[in-house]
């Protein structure tokens, strides 16, 4: 990209630009017609698969007011006790904090170039793809490369960062574990027992496939009190919606 391409794109773009080229990488920044503001929105424009996407979730370190991106494929949700796990409490970051802190607004916030110290962490789930793209510094920007080459410009290794997805979970079981959820929600209190009779554990995230409770929440479940159950049954109603949304 000569100079007078670079100076025709956004400011954030710039930056980013610039950030490629100094690590000689291969691929200069596009600009989309259309805002991809979401990763599903990136995924239709460019013609990839949804967890091609690399998005930035921005995250505000509770003890010292420092920003933490986490980036993650675009079919994966970030699970926030695991990053909290990683880096210390966390709170909400509002579009003024992520500009500030970035440089970029809410919808563009790339991996690399930003206006300030970052605590980054990636999603390790993107290495399910030789290519990905991510973010250049505008809703409108994007760029290619490889999930190794994120981790070298970002200077980290991937993390287990994410859920675990619904999609691993058989459709029959999800069903019914629905149903017996809203049932016990509606009754307010455990009148029925999770197992779905598909016991079978994630060892990655060590938790049945079938109930969705813990290696612990299983362990215990003999021993429970009924408020200790109900309890149990709040968690996995969570962990259903949360898959679902």
């Amino acid at each position: 990209m000569c100079g007078a391409e670079l100076t025709s794109l956004p400011e954030g773009v710039q930056r980013v630009a610039a950030v490629l080229q100094s690590h000689g990488h291969p691929h200069a920044p596009v600009m989309l017609e259309d805002a991809a503001r979401t990763a599903q929105q990136a995924a239709d424009a460019l013609g990839v698969a949804l967890g091609q996407i690399a998005k930035s979730i921005i995250f505000r370190r509770l003890t010292d007011d420092a920003a933490v991106l986490v980036v993650t494929s675009g079919d994966r949700r970030v699970d926030q006790k695991k990053v909290e796990a990683l880096v210390g409490p966390l709170g909400r970051a509002d579009a003024a904090f992520v500009k500030a802190a970035t440089g970029f607004s809410i919808g563009g916030v790339a991996p690399v170039a930003h206006a300030g110290p970052v605590v980054t962490l990636m999603d390790e789930d993107l290495f399910r793809f030789d290519d990905i793209w991510a973010a250049a510094g505008h809703p409108h920007a994007v760029f290619q490369l490889t999930p190794n080459q994120l981790c070298f410009m970002t200077g980290v290794n991937e993390s287990d960062v994410v859920e675990w997805p619904l999609a691993d979970m058989p459709a029959g079981a999800r069903k019914v574990l629905g149903d017996r959820s809203a049932s016990v929600q509606a009754a307010g209190k455990s009148s029925m027992s999770p197992c779905v009779s598909v016991c079978r554990m994630d060892d990655k995230v060590d938790a049945c496939l079938g109930c969705l409770r813990t290696r612990d929440e299983l362990t215990a479940w003999s021993t429970m009190d009924e408020d200790a159950k109900f309890a149990v049954w709040n968690s996995i109603d969570q962990r259903l919606q949360a898959r679902m949304a």
